[in-house]
């Protein structure tokens, strides 16, 4: 019997004991990216490379706007009620892709004007300066690939919201191109989603806090209810889901797939060019074992999805290459970013963790670790990456050879045109 690939499965939601600080004196952000710098510039153990690969997670974008999946503390802030969908339950459900997708017709407008921050371009700055290679993330906001598309490079662990893909002929396209389609062919919602931007609904989470931004109160009264969960998922208590349309795959709907037996799957359509249910599946088709053609899915990792091999073999082979494993901004809670932490540990990888609040089984990596070494051995801060990462690159550049790397000052050269990023997202 063959093994089962690794799938995506909902993290921890407990709280993680508190973590220790090592060295035991970085309770201040000079003193921690002093011990960071001793980290990324100690000679590697024995056989293992000099570079360092970098494992984020959704914290490093909370300075952009985008909500966290932990608050402060790392108390797991999603609504307890909450319940993501499932990859079967998404390929088996009209009713459910209707609701998947009005959801995230409200939710894009979030992620879509979001830009990187000073953490990206401060990784950006590390690759250039020779001390990281590769960056793998479990965001899907594509902020990695707009701050430093070429160096260092990155491996999405769990895809990206920039694209939509097809589960019959895996073609990928536009999530841009895609929304404007959801809203030709949802006109009382795109009106609904008008009224709520200008009412400041949609308003993205304050910069380094997290928390939800001002509303005014006109917002308030008119948007009640209005809740953003992670990845840009909007909870509208009492919505009429079940009116939703999304449009097919235009691939498949131009050339038919062909189904195992050889017969020719054709894509149902309505008047309009939404995808429509073939006329011998019930209206819910939950559970049912026909395989309709043409839906087209956000090309992230769902719930209950595997991770595809190539994607699973870049991530560990970033980790093979290296000889230091730096993480930032996630506290492991997915068992897919926990095991390349434990496969660094494995290969006797020195490891830093700067996050808010605890990490997934973090005692194992630091166990025996002395807190009162310098940081070459480990580091564990809790703080802001925002405010240890870009003095960190400062610190790195006075060790840089003359000419080895000009450094950008603050953000100017690195600032990406709001065009490019919506290009990048599309």
């Amino acid at each position: 019997m063959a093994a089962r690939k690794p799938l995506l499965r909902i993290p921890y939601t407990d709280v993680f004991a508190a973590p220790r600080t090592i060295p035991r004196h970085a309770t201040t952000p000079s003193a921690a990216v002093a011990a960071l710098s001793a980290f990324m510039t100690a000679p590697p153990p024995p056989g293992l490379p000099s570079s360092t690969v970098v494992l984020t997670g959704a914290g490093l974008s909370v300075a952009s706007g985008l909500a966290d999946y932990r608050g402060e503390n790392g108390t797991y802030r999603v609504n307890k009620a909450y319940r993501p969908i499932y990859f079967h339950e998404f390929l088996a459900s009209h009713e459910a892709r209707k609701r998947y997708w009005a959801r995230s017709f409200l939710g894009w407008t979030t992620l879509h004007k979001a830009m990187p921050n000073t953490s990206h371009y401060a990784l950006r700055d590390l690759g250039h300066l020779g001390y990281v290679h590769t960056v793998i993330t479990q965001n899907v906001d594509s902020f990695h690939h707009v701050a430093h598309p070429d160096i260092p490079s990155t491996v999405e662990l769990h895809g990206y919201l920039r694209a939509t893909v097809c589960t019959t002929c895996y073609n990928e396209y536009p999530r841009d191109t895609f929304q404007d389609e959801l809203a030709r062919l949802n006109p009382v919602w795109a009106e609904f989603l008008a009224e709520a931007i200008e009412a400041g609904a949609f308003e993205t989470e304050q910069p380094t806090t997290g928390a939800p931004a001002p509303r005014t109160r006109s917002s308030l009264s008119a948007m009640r209810g209005i809740r953003t969960n992670p990845d840009g998922d909007v909870d509208l208590p009492n919505a009429p889901y079940t009116t939703f349309r999304y449009p097919p795959c235009a691939h498949c709907l131009a050339n038919p797939p062909v189904a195992e037996d050889g017969t020719k799957m054709i894509v149902e359509v309505d008047s309009d060019g939404a995808w429509a249910l073939p006329k011998n599946i019930s209206q819910t088709d939950s559970g049912t074992k026909v395989r309709c053609p043409g839906i087209l899915k956000p090309a992230v990792i769902m719930f209950g999805e595997s991770i595809s091999p190539s994607v699973k073999h870049a991530a560990e082979a970033a980790v093979d290459e290296a000889g230091r494993l730096l993480v930032l901004a996630t506290s492991l809670a997915t068992y897919s970013a926990w095991r390349l932490a434990k496969r660094a540990k494995d290969r006797g990888m020195p490891i830093a963790v700067v996050n808010m609040g605890g990490v997934r089984g973090e005692d194992v990596f630091f166990a025996e670790l002395d807190d009162s070494q310098s940081g070459a051995d480990g580091v564990r801060v809790e703080m802001p990456t925002d405010a240890v990462l870009p003095p960190l690159v400062d610190e790195l550049h006075k060790l840089a050879p003359a000419g080895a790397y000009q450094k950008n000052s603050g953000l100017e050269a690195g600032v990406v045109d709001p065009a490019l990023f919506r290009d990048m997202l599309s």
